[in-house]
């Protein structure tokens, strides 16, 4: 009697090939991120800035000191023309921001201390003025939401209905998206390294 062998289709072969190249894929893709991320972090140290002085308030999150365009990070507060709505009537809570944040900054002694820089080229800062963090105090108002930091003290200002938090709001950078404005991303690393990998492939 005659016994028949078998052999193991080659496709099998042929899927672990596949499979081991899409790791060896991956593996170059994230060293690629890691090598992006450390020359990233380097180029940030060599940047960083330190300003004390009197500002110049523009907006509820943007600000001039010495000269230097300033945005205030991880937050992102009601653009300036922009308008929300409470107890069914409309104000302009975008002038609120900018009102409150120019009363925060009345406080004496304002520093401003960062490294990053954002697509429009403004300095990624954190603001302290009489020992009050700004970008902290504008999320904790109700006049800017968190946006890469402060998402704690986004949450206790909503369940205290602080500022625009007491009615209802779009939120500004879906404001900016529907009147025409680019996008920004988010002030934390994921938003950063972005902005730092698109500035090298430009």
């Amino acid at each position: 009697m005659r016994f028949l062998s078998f052999r193991k289709p080659r496709f099998r072969r042929r899927g672990r090939r596949r499979r081991t190249g899409r790791l060896t894929g991956w593996i170059a893709v994230i060293a690629l991120f890691g090598v992006c991320a450390l020359l990233a972090a380097w180029l940030e140290e060599l940047g960083r800035v330190e300003l004390i002085g009197s500002p110049r308030i523009h907006d509820g999150d943007t600000l001039t000191l010495q000269g230097e365009r300033i945005r205030l990070m991880g937050i992102d507060a009601f653009e300036y023309d922009q308008t929300c709505e409470a107890s069914g009537r409309r104000y302009a809570c975008g002038r609120e921001a900018r009102a409150h944040l120019t009363r925060l900054a009345e406080l004496p002694g304002v520093k401003c201390e960062g490294s990053r820089r954002d697509r429009y080229d403004r300095l990624l800062a954190v603001c302290m003025a009489g020992g009050t963090d700004l970008n902290r105090e504008m999320v904790s108002s109700g006049w800017a939401v968190a946006y890469g930091n402060y998402h704690s003290v986004e949450a206790s200002a909503r369940a205290r209905k602080q500022g625009a938090w007491r009615g209802e709001f779009v939120y500004p950078q879906e404001w900016r998206a529907t009147n025409g404005q680019a996008r920004e991303n988010e002030h934390d690393f994921l938003g950063w390294l972005l902005e730092k990998i698109g500035g090298f492939l430009l």
